[in-house]
């Protein structure tokens, strides 16, 4: 059942990321979006001043004589923006910068802004939300009432889970999209069976380009002065009483954080993805736009 107020958080999420899109769109969005490479068209006789390199050599040697490949420039791009909506994607304490009240709010204009990027440059865009399970599957299409619903679902499908599992969502997107693709991780990335999603993470970004962002908001971090508090675990429903009025016990919960931080960063880049943490607190359009215009360039490397 759709909320009462429906219409008006659509349209508020909708026109903050065709903000954000128009804001990136200023700097080196577009460039993110490029096709790579070349696809191959079909074979032509050989002409003297052709590079050798480009000789086909099967067909040179069932019909006798050179043949070489003709390529076409790669354009239209596959964009698949995979989402986090498992039960820690509602947390939310600080977001007046960016307009947005829950992670699961930031990532709706996280993934509209890039989605909008995508279709204005004319590539296919989709849309995958999951938590342990995969929740809903849009294949990729390319105009802007197409991302008009995709974050109808992103904002107001309810999971019918809490946990979270990147490995099915990885493994789910390798088996549905067969064309390489520019893959968005939009994540807390709080799943502790890192083992198995790395593994599959690497196998994914061997076939497609993954790039990984990561929601943070700093009451993860820190914890506040508030004396005796019971905190439940969004995704497990694991229950703990911390005295927060205990600066030991503050100072531990900083600290395994920033641990945890760091062990991710490492295990980004032991992977040879491209990580960017956005704290929902900050006006995160400006670290998000040199962190595409470093991985477009990163891509066409």
């Amino acid at each position: 059942m759709l909320p009462p107020d429906y219409s008006r958080r659509l349209r508020r999420i909708e026109m903050r990321a065709r903000l954000v899109s128009e804001q990136l769109q200023g700097g080196r969005l577009g460039s993110i979006f490029k096709g790579r490479g070349m696809d191959f068209a079909d074979v032509r006789e050989y002409v003297p001043g052709d590079d050798v390199r480009r000789i086909d050599w099967n067909v040179t040697a069932r019909l006798r004589k050179p043949f070489i490949k003709r390529h076409i420039e790669e354009r239209e791009l596959v964009v698949m923006l995979l989402v986090d909506v498992s039960g820690s994607s509602d947390f939310g304490t600080a977001g007046p910068l960016s307009n947005a009240g829950t992670k699961r709010e930031m990532a709706a204009i996280l993934a509209g802004a890039l989605a909008f990027g995508a279709v204005r440059q004319g590539d296919r865009v989709g849309l995958l939300l999951f938590t342990d399970q995969v929740e809903r599957y849009i294949p990729a299409r390319k105009n802007r009432s197409h991302v008009t619903r995709m974050l109808h679902e992103l904002l107001f499908q309810t999971p019918k889970s809490s946990g979270t599992s990147l490995t099915n969502a990885l493994r789910y997107l390798n088996n549905v999209v067969a064309k390489p693709s520019l893959v968005f991780v939009i994540s807390d990335f709080d799943d502790g069976a890192e083992e198995a999603w790395v593994r599959e993470m690497k196998a994914t970004n061997q076939r497609h380009e993954v790039i990984g962002l990561r929601l943070v908001d700093r009451r993860e971090w820190e914890l506040p002065d508030i004396g005796w508090a019971l905190l439940r675990d969004a995704e497990t429903g694991d229950l703990i009483e911390l005295d927060t009025s205990d600066p030991a016990v503050r100072d531990g919960w900083r600290h395994s954080s920033e641990g945890n931080d760091r062990k991710l960063v490492a295990t980004f880049r032991s992977s040879q993805v491209p990580l960017l943490s956005l704290s929902m607190e900050e006006s995160w359009p400006q670290r998000l736009q040199p962190f595409l215009d470093h991985c477009a360039r990163r891509r066409i490397a």
